[in-house]
C-alpha cells in the first residue's frame, strides 16, 4: 500500500485466507504502528484467530459477516475494541446484497468472483468447507446472480467470470435452474462472459450439467481428485470419489466440450510408496493437459486437524496454508524427503514440454467440436452457447503476445519444437474450433515448466 492510502483512512479493514496470512499479518502490524484500527475477518481469521489478534487486530469478525455487520457498525461508533464478534447463526444468502464492484479498478484483475452458494454436502476428512460454512449449502436466489452479472456488464467487463462456490453442483436442481437462466442472460447478451468454478466429481456422470455449462459459456472447471488410489480416497472419506469412476469421469468432462483441471494431493496418511509415479500415469492415461499438485497440509479445525491434534503430529507454528511445497505442519507416515522426491519427479514428468504437449493433442482430439462448428457442419445457424464472446483490443493483444512468448519458448528453443509445429499444424487443420483451448493449455504448461526449478528450490529448502 502507498503512504498516501495509510493515510487516507481512519480504519483499516483487512480480510484473506490462509495461503495470505504473512502478508495479512504484515498489514496488521503496518496499521497498529500508523495508529489506525484495524478490522480483520474472513476465512483465515475465522480459523486461527488468536494469531490475528496477537498480530494487533482491534476487532475480529469470525464467521460470515451478513449477520454481523450491524454488531461490527456499533463497535466502531463506539470506539470499542478487542472484540471478536461472532454469531451461532449462518446467514441466508437470499439477504446477501450484490458486491460493490464499483470500487474496484478492473483492468487490475485477470477475473472477477461472484459466488452462488455456501457450503458443502461432503465432508472430507482434509477439507475446511464444512467447518467454516456448513455441511448444508445455502444458496442465491438466481436474480440475485444474474444481478451480479449485469452490474459487472454495466461497468464494461467483458472477461472471465470465477464462481468461487466450493461445489457449484452440490445441489443439481438448483445449478440446473441456475445454468438456464444464466444462459438466457448471455444469449440476450451476445454472450459476454465466460465462467470458471469448481465442482465434485459426479459431474462427470451428468450430461445435463456439462451440456447446460458449456451452453452457458463455462470454459472450465477444477476437481477435487486428490489421488488416483483408492485405499487412500476412503481413508480421507473422499466417497464421491469412490462411487463415481475417477478416470471415466474426467473424461467425460472434457470429452463434452468442458476443460477439467483435477487437484491431487501427495502425503496423506496410508499412502504406499510410489505414489508420485502413480500420480502421473494417471493423468498421463487420461490426457490431461493441466493439473494442479499439491502436498498435503492441515487445515484448521478440520476432521483431519483434530484427529492428528490427538495423535501429537501436528507442528505448530508451520499451518501456512502454502498446499505446493510450504512445508509439512504435521508428521506425515511417510518420511519427508520421499514425499517431497515424488512430488517433484511427479512435477518433472508431467510439466516436460514432450510429455505435455502429447497429452494436450490427445485431450483436444477427444474433445467434441464446439457447439458453432457442430452447427456449420450440419449447415445450420449457431445455437445457443455458440456465439463469440466480443473481447477488448487490450486483452486481445494480450493473448497474441502471450502465444508469441509460447511459440517462441516451445518451437523454436525448445528441442520438442518440431513436435510443436507438427501438432499445431493438425489442430488448425482437423479440429480448428478447439484451437483457442489448445494454446491455452500449453501456454499454462509452459509456465509451469519454467516453474520446475523454483519447485526443486522450495522443496530443498522446506525439508531444510
Amino acid at each position: 500500500m502507498a503512504e498516501e492510502d495509510w493515510a487516507w483512512a481512519d480504519t483499516v479493514l483487512i480480510t484473506g485466507m490462509l495461503v495470505q496470512k504473512s502478508g495479512l499479518l504484515d498489514l496488521i502490524r503496518e496499521g497498529k504502528k500508523r495508529g489506525k484500527t484495524v478490522v480483520c475477518g474472513g476465512p483465515y481469521p475465522t480459523s486461527l484467530p488468536d494469531e490475528i489478534l496477537e498480530a494487533g487486530c482491534d476487532i475480529l469478525v469470525k464467521g460470515e459477516a451478513e449477520n454481523l455487520i450491524p454488531a461490527l457498525e456499533e463497535a466502531l461508533e463506539s470506539g470499542r475494541t478487542g472484540l471478536v464478534i461472532e454469531s451461532d447463526q449462518k446467514p441466508e444468502l437470499v439477504d446477501s446484497p450484490t458486491p460493490r464492484f464499483d470500487l474496484l479498478t478492473l483492468d487490475r484483475y485477470l477475473a472477477m468472483a461472484i459466488q452462488t452458494s455456501r457450503g458443502c454436502p461432503y465432508e472430507c476428512e482434509f477439507c475446511d468447507i464444512t467447518n467454516l460454512y456448513g455441511r448444508w449449502p445455502r444458496y442465491k436466489s438466481a436474480e440475485q446472480v444474474i444481478d451480479n452479472l449485469e452490474t459487472l456488464y454495466r461497468l464494461g467487463w467483458r472477461e472471465a467470470i470465477f464462481i468461487c462456490d466450493d461445489n457449484f453442483i452440490g445441489n443439481k436442481k438448483y445449478a440446473l435452474a441456475l445454468l438456464e437462466a444464466m444462459l438466457r442472460w448471455q444469449e440476450a447478451h451476445a454472450m459476454p462472459f465466460d465462467f470458471i468454478t469448481q465442482a465434485s466429481l459426479e459431474l462427470g456422470q451428468n450430461q445435463e450439467l456439462i451440456d447446460l455449462m458449456t451452453a452457458a459459456n463455462f470454459s472450465f472447471v477444477l476437481v477435487g481428485a486428490e489421488s488416483p488410489d483408492e485405499e487412500v480416497l476412503q481413508s480421507v472419506r473422499k466417497h464421491q470419489n469412490i462411487r463415481n469412476p475417477l478416470a471415466e469421469s474426467l473424461v467425460n468432462i472434457y470429452a463434452n466440450g468442458l476443460d477439467v483441471i483435477p487437484s491431487f494431493v501427495i502425503g496423506f496418511d496410508g499412502e504406499k510408496p510410489g505414489a508420485g509415479a502413480r500420480l502421473a500415469e494417471f493423468v498421463e492415461r487420461t490426457h490431461i493437459p493441466i493439473v494442479a499438485l499439491n502436498t498435503l497440509q492441515i487445515l484448521p479445525n478440520t476432521r483431519l486437524w483434530n484427529r492428528l491434534k490427538s495423535e501429537d503430529r501436528l507442528v505448530t507454528g508451520r499451518t501456512s496454508g502454502d498446499t505446493v511445497v510450504g512445508g509439512f505442519n504435521f508428521v506425515p507416515t511417510r518420511p519427508k524427503g520421499k514425499i517431497y522426491r515424488e512430488f517433484v519427479e511427479a512435477w518433472e514428468t508431467l510439466y516436460d514440454p514432450a510429455n505435455l504437449m502429447r497429452r494436450a493433442l490427445a485431450h483436444y482430439q477427444a474433445m467434441r467440436p464446439t457447439r458453432k462448428a457442430l452447427a456449420a457442419k450440419r449447415g445450420e445457424k449457431a445455437k445457443a452457447g455458440s456465439l463469440p464472446r466480443r473481447r477488448s483490443l487490450k486483452n486481445i493483444y494480450r493473448d497474441l503476445k502471450l502465444l508469441g512468448l509460447l511459440t517462441f519458448s516451445w518451437g523454436i528453443r525448445d528441442k520438442n519444437r518440431g513436435r510443436y509445429w507438427r501438432q499445431l499444424w493438425w489442430i488448425l487443420k482437423n479440429h480448428p474450433s478447439r484451437k483457442a483451448k489448445y494454446f491455452s493449455a500449453l501456454a499454462w504448461g509452459e509456465n509451469l515448466e519454467r516453474m520446475t526449478g523454483q519447485i526443486k528450490a522450495r522443496a530443498k529448502a522446506a525439508l531444510a
